[in-house]
């Protein structure tokens, strides 16, 4: 069995984080977050190969998956010639699989159990399968009806508010049959969600829904990308780094420097190789990145530091993001929702 990750996007909803690193190697604590998806890939047997599926800084992701190291299935690096969509993207594959697949949307973060998936549809006799998630206002995503027995009765993407039925949208995980792609023209911008779902509907093709009631988030917005940290440290994702270890306590890299007289709450995450010096605060809810330093009486609040960042003795930074090798200069403070891209830098006594 096959595995397609869609991880061409452009991630224009993280920017400026992303101008520069495309979406699946953005950090989450100290690992990229497409090696959050390739281990939930790994955890089903079958599934022997991966097809990343890219076409944004693909070389980036190439770098970024092979330090993941040996283990899991062997992975594939399709770079579509120019962006097809997700239809079209699962089309540009369809020469490389030999049989049913998974396929995986680059935005997902979730603990869902795949093997329960695949039985669901292969008990079914289904030519696709869609993981479904109920979240509280459906407005901003596909919207997915379904009857008593799970069909899919009808499929609304980003529907208008009189059109919501239902809490229950598509969480970005499909199985399906590639013998129904023969629909999706070749070297075309297709979406599947849009086009090739629909068409099953119409067809009275046999389509299923899977309902996915753990944890499921869409990564792909600031807002959502500064959540994940929090709900991975807060114990609701049970996840790298923390899904181990009691939330009671900040969890410190041992190859960190966290000066004694320094002040680090729970919880938070400081990485390998960073600085914590004397008289520092690392308050609730903060990620100090790799090789990240916050030096002399500077806070860093509710904040989230990605590698080589430095923020300077007496500087504050509350409830903000930082791209790599920011640099906020002494004394300056950085304020709720700022988001600086990679190597921005905030002059001394300043303010934002």
């Amino acid at each position: 069995m096959k595995a397609i990750l869609l991880a061409g996007g452009f991630g224009t909803r993280l920017r400026p984080l992303t101008l520069r690193t495309p979406k699946a190697a953005v950090p989450i604590f100290d690992r990229p977050f497409l090696h959050y998806q390739l281990d939930l890939l790994a955890r089903l047997p079958e599934i022997d190969e991966v097809i990343l599926s890219l076409n944004y800084q693909p070389d980036a992701i190439e770098r970024v998956a092979a330090e993941r190291g040996a283990g899991g299935p062997r992975i594939r690096y399709l770079v579509e010639p120019q962006p097809l969509g997700t239809g079209g993207a699962v089309k540009f594959a369809e020469p490389h699989l030999d049989g049913t697949v998974v396929v995986f949307n680059g935005d997902v973060l979730t603990r869902i159990d795949l093997r329960a998936v695949v039985d669901l549809h292969r008990s079914r006799g289904a030519r696709a399968t869609i993981v479904l998630t109920p979240v509280d206002n459906p407005s901003a995503y596909g919207l997915v009806e379904t009857d008593a027995a799970g069909n899919v009765q009808a499929f609304r993407e980003k529907p208008d508010p009189d059109q919501i039925t239902c809490d229950t949208i598509n969480a970005g995980i499909y199985v399906l049959e590639p013998d129904t792609f023969d629909r999706i023209p070749p070297a075309t911008r297709y979406s599947i969600e849009r086009r090739y779902f629909p068409s099953l509907v119409e067809r009275g093709e046999p389509f299923v829904a899977y309902v996915e009631r753990g944890y499921w988030i869409d990564i792909g917005t600031i807002g959502k990308y500064v959540q994940v940290h929090r709900d991975i440290m807060s114990g609701r994702c049970a996840a790298h780094p923390f899904e181990d270890r009691a939330t009671e306590a900040p969890l410190v890299d041992p190859a960190a420097a966290v000066d004694a007289g320094a002040r680090v709450e729970a919880p938070s995450f400081v990485g390998a190789g960073a600085r914590v010096a004397a008289g520092a605060a690392v308050l609730a809810n903060s990620v100090v990145g790799t090789s990240a330093a916050v030096e002399e009486n500077a806070v860093v609040d509710g904040s989230i530091l990605w590698p080589d960042c430095v923020v300077g003795a007496g500087a504050t930074v509350r409830g903000a993001v930082l791209g790599r090798r920011t640099r906020i200069e002494a004394n300056a403070v950085v304020g709720p929702g700022a988001v600086l891209g990679d190597d921005s830098v905030v002059t001394a006594y300043s303010q934002i």
